[in-house]
């Protein structure tokens, strides 16, 4: 018996995006197994993705909102496509765009609609990219701090500055060091060089 899955994906973080209104959308729409993530648009490694295309099974169906949903890359909708062929599976995009292979491949209409709209999408994303740069570029020519404020010795936790003496008597390991003050070595690393140059 065949599936309807849906995707759902937001570019950052369910603190500052919200995949729910999508996947309420899905539900709405039919699917009854849903597939969400926080993580940009053309990342090669979705990882619930993934679990998505390796579950679906010929006959199938898969539900998105909208193609940028899906990916922001041409070449990653391409191989998409592709696979939607090779499995024998239907893409329905909510805005009506559907690729039915399920009994052959698509009328090339309908696969052109869908590639454009891909076109779009990664023009989008471009177009946000250059907004984003243009903006720090000219926020930095008036003299603003772009990124994380630099960090300081007097910033360092009291933690760290009880656990560098005992990493200086060898009494403790860098490693040791970074799980008891739960940082990465490459974050301890950085406080110990910001440490010596206090």
């Amino acid at each position: 018996m065949s599936t309807v899955y849906g995707y759902a994906r937001c570019s950052t973080s369910e603190t500052r995006q919200d995949v729910r209104r999508q996947e309420r959308e899905l539900r709405a729409a039919g699917a009854t197994m849903i597939y969400s993530e926080y993580e940009h648009g053309t990342s090669d490694h979705k990882v619930e993705q993934e679990k998505l295309l390796a579950a679906l099974q010929p006959g199938d169906t898969l539900i998105i909102t909208e193609i940028s949903r899906l990916t922001r890359s041409v070449k990653q909708l391409c191989q998409l496509l592709d696979l939607v062929k090779e499995k024998r599976l239907r893409l329905q995009v909510l805005n009506g765009i559907c690729v039915d292979c399920r009994s052959g491949d698509p009328d090339p209409m309908t696969q052109a609609f869908l590639m454009m709209s891909g076109v779009f999408a990664e023009l989008e994303r471009g177009m946000i990219r250059e907004r984003v740069i243009s903006g720090m570029q000219n926020a930095r020519a008036k003299g603003a701090q772009i990124g994380r404020p630099g960090l300081k010795a007097d910033d360092l936790p009291p933690a760290f500055w009880r656990l560098l003496q005992t990493l200086h008597t060898g009494s403790i390991s860098k490693s040791e060091m970074a799980r008891a003050l739960s940082i990465s070595r490459p974050t301890l690393d950085r406080w110990i060089k910001i440490a010596g140059d206090a």
